[in-house]
């Protein structure tokens, strides 16, 4: 199944998919507030984030969506609907992770709008969350436009290169919530028609 919004096509990762993602994930700009600016290694990719995902997508109907951009085909990033471990109730994390050229187009928001809507109008997801560095402040940002409110803080105990020590804020959208507000651009439903905004989606099989 592909999503369609106005400016971007995603699609469920495939293990072809793997040198996008690393190329991504070797940008320090890119993964400043994840790793410390540390790339992730081609083989944890291929070996471990791109079968995770399909996982999911066999058991749960979501995972790690690569994004492109409609008008030049090119990849402008991901987003991941991921089932969390170890969960007491019906709930996802959500993350996403773009290409520096991709940013400060919204484009995070567009994707993430359109994943949202749909989990929460086809499966029993209650709850949707995401994480990000305190200082985090873009990505923050675009949890606020999502609807999404700050749940709690906490601490962190990994770190990276012995430099890198940080903590988390986590952010939350409840089916509820958005079913009484909905999201400012959302209007995302299954079938097939045209996008009319930045977080509507089509979906194709």
């Amino acid at each position: 199944m592909d999503i369609g919004t106005r400016r971007l096509r995603l699609r469920p990762v495939l293990p072809e998919d793997s040198p996008l993602l690393h190329r991504l994930d070797t940008d320090p700009a890119v993964m400043q507030f994840v790793t410390g600016g540390a790339a992730t290694s081609a083989a944890t990719i291929t070996d471990w984030v791109i079968p995770r995902s399909q996982a999911q997508f066999r058991d749960h109907g979501t995972g790690l969506w690569v994004a492109f951009d409609r008008r030049t085909a090119r990849f402008a990033g991901w987003v991941w609907l991921r089932v969390p471990r170890h969960s007491a109730v019906p709930e996802l994390e959500l993350s996403y992770r773009l290409q520096r050229e991709s940013w400060h187009r919204g484009l995070a928001t567009e994707a993430a709008t359109a994943l949202i809507t749909v989990a929460f109008t086809t499966t029993d997801t209650e709850r949707i969350f995401a994480s990000t560095h305190p200082d985090n402040v873009r990505s923050q940002r675009v949890m606020q436009k999502l609807g999404m409110r700050l749940a709690t803080e906490h601490l962190r105990p990994e770190h990276f290169d012995d430099a890198f020590i940080g903590h988390d804020v986590e952010y939350e959208v409840i089916r509820a919530d958005w079913r009484r507000n909905r999201l400012p651009a959302a209007a995302a439903r299954p079938g097939r028609h045209r996008p009319r905004g930045p977080g509507t989606a089509e979906m194709t099989a």
